[in-house]
């Protein structure tokens, strides 16, 4: 890895070092991580398994996802909010996936508290996209050491305060970050990444969601 932490792959392309090693990180950092996305479902989903991440690492979940969207539905929102003790227990049971009560009650919690954010804000997608933080606030070179000390920053602290008075759980400030990073809300491709312009370019034609009121 050079200093810059970028890693050069055999066919010549340089990438984030952490999305190196493993073939399922590769895949979600060429694919999926930081492109922009205005899709419910999608944040909800994402915003929940950041949760479960909470002392674990990414690789797990990851490996799990296929199995947590068939133990909550998908992670449609209505469905999820209407889950009962019934299924707390049945998650309880489920190998397939973390079988943590904090965080499944959680997730279930989150869901009811997705549908209040919904009413107030018009999506959920239009909330979360009203943290992105201004150019002045980004770092004029996102390397290695820019990405290390951006775990919390003034936007994912707001964010999470306004998550919580809207009554979710497990949405500290990293775990806030991390989802403005995945949802391609911020760019954090590191400069020479391959993926970088493409992210940019994406954020560049996205229409932001416009909230109410």
């Amino acid at each position: 890895m050079t200093v810059d932490g970028l890693l050069a792959r055999p066919d010549g392309r340089r990438a984030c070092w952490w999305g190196e090693g493993h073939d399922d990180y590769a895949a979600y950092h060429d694919t999926e991580w930081g492109v922009p996305t205005t899709d419910d479902r999608w944040l909800f989903e994402k915003m929940c398994l950041e949760g479960f991440q909470s002392g674990l690492s990414w690789l797990t979940i990851l490996r799990k996802r296929e199995n947590f969207r068939a133990a909550f539905a998908r992670f449609d929102i209505d469905t999820v909010a209407d889950f009962g003790a019934a299924d707390v227990e049945r998650l309880l049971d489920d190998a397939g996936i973390i079988r943590h009560r904090g965080k499944i009650e959680a997730t279930i919690n989150n869901a009811a508290a997705a549908r209040r954010t919904i009413e107030t804000h018009g999506s959920l997608a239009a909330f979360f996209w009203s943290f992105e933080p201004d150019a002045s606030a980004r770092p004029d070179l996102v390397d290695r050491a820019a990405l290390m000390a951006m775990s919390t920053t003034p936007a994912s602290t707001a964010m999470s305060k306004g998550l919580k008075q809207l009554g979710w759980r497990f949405v500290g400030p990293t775990t806030c970050y991390a989802l403005m990073q995945a949802a391609g809300i911020v760019n954090d491709h590191l400069e020479g990444c391959h993926r970088r312009s493409a992210v940019e370019e994406a954020r560049v034609r996205l229409v932001r969601p416009m909230g109410r009121g």
